[in-house]
């Protein structure tokens, strides 16, 4: 399939821009059917303002206050745990995973 380039408008700025003949058979390749939305300006302006994935777990993170099932120290964990579930402390966990 021949392809060649194409003109389309930014969904943002509104500006026109080129999604080359290159590119389009590049999302071909990756089986991608629809074409790009954003000129590359308004893409990285988007993609930079998006909060990042550790920072999003930061925000949503809350800690909760635990009794270790190995050793009976008092711990904290980044998760809610479910009743039934046993709980380690920093210390067993890492023992049990080796």
């Amino acid at each position: 399939m021949a392809f060649t380039d194409k003109y389309i408008q930014c969904s943002d700025c509104g500006q026109d821009f080129i999604w080359t003949a290159g590119e389009q058979e590049f999302f071909s390749g990756k089986n991608l059917h629809n074409e790009p939305r954003r000129c590359k300006a308004c893409k990285s302006k988007r993609a930079s303002s998006r909060p990042t994935l550790a920072a999003d777990s930061r925000r949503g993170r809350e800690d909760t206050t635990a009794t270790c099932s190995a050793c009976g120290k008092e711990t904290t964990v980044p998760f809610r745990p479910s009743p039934g579930r046993p709980v380690f402390c920093r210390e067993c966990f890492q023992s049990r995973r080796r």
